[in-house]
């Protein structure tokens, strides 16, 4: 059962919400995007499945994070590199919460090598985490919303490299533009259901895998980025909550950059060199 309707406020949304408080299943929720992600939510009114590979200590900090805006949390843990079977921990927490309205697909790894070096199982290995798991972490998700028959929303966290080349990270590279065509393929399909699909695509975040834990993004020179620093996990939380309300209604199957504008460079290099 749903929790009684309650007002809802929304990072970055523009009007305030009267909404039913709902539940929703943050992958990897235990550091950087994913515990923000996870608090924002909290914040919006949303109760919080949240799942870590290894970091427990991590992912109780979320939990009692979530807990003080009053909402409740539920933690397991998920290694998407037992596959299928670590999929059964959605259905898990969709049981626990009573239900799914919104799954974000947080988790990722990468092994980076030239393409010419890269191990077979360094390969597969990345695209089980990054493509696999979120695509079967979506599919149950999607089986909770359409039972319940009150839409829902995905959204993929991919990266700056669903749309262009990263040095030495083929596999995370191909697992990027992968999911970027699955959002696109399950917001086509699960339009119909009221559940919209989008990816938002992160540039350098001052997170534990860019090696910028507890760093104070507006410290992180870039010079060569329009924004001239790396991006706060919060401000990417912020874009995904909003992508969860029902101002975000009308978006679906779209990739959105929250990049400082590195794309934009990317494009006039490229321009530049003749191309």
């Amino acid at each position: 059962m749903l929790s009684p309707p309650r007002a809802v406020f929304f990072p970055g949304s523009p009007r305030n919400l009267l909404q039913v408080a709902r539940a929703a299943i943050v992958t990897a929720s235990d550091s950087g995007i994913g515990k923000a992600t996870a608090i924002a939510l909290a914040a919006g009114g949303f109760d919080i499945g949240i799942t870590r590979h290894s970091d427990e200590d991590g992912a109780n900090e979320t939990a009692a994070e979530v807990r003080g805006h009053g909402r409740r949390a539920e933690v397991r843990q998920l290694d998407l590199l037992q596959l299928p079977d670590a999929a059964d921990v959605i259905d898990d927490l969709g049981e626990a919460l009573g239900g799914v309205y919104a799954l974000v697909n947080n988790a990722g790894i990468s092994r980076q090598a030239p393409a010419l070096e890269l191990a077979y199982d360094d390969w597969r290995a990345t695209l089980a985490v990054d493509l696999d798991g979120a695509f079967l972490c979506a599919q149950r998700a999607a089986r909770h919303m359409v039972a319940a028959g009150s839409g829902g929303r995905i959204v993929n966290v991919t990266s700056v490299h669903e749309h262009v080349p990263l040095p030495e990270s083929v596999a995370y590279v191909a697992a990027k533009h992968g999911l970027g065509g699955v959002t696109k393929q399950l917001a086509v399909e699960l339009g119909e259901h009221g559940i919209t699909v989008n990816a938002v695509a992160p540039g350098e975040i001052a997170t534990p895998m860019t090696g910028n834990e507890d760093v104070d993004p507006h410290t992180v020179d870039r010079p060569g980025v329009p924004g001239g620093r790396a991006g706060d996990a919060r401000e990417v939380a912020s874009l995904i909550a909003w992508l969860c309300t029902d101002d975000a209604a009308f978006v679906t199957g779209a990739s959105l950059p929250i990049d400082g504008g590195l794309l934009l460079v990317a494009a006039l290099r490229n321009h530049e060199q003749g191309n």
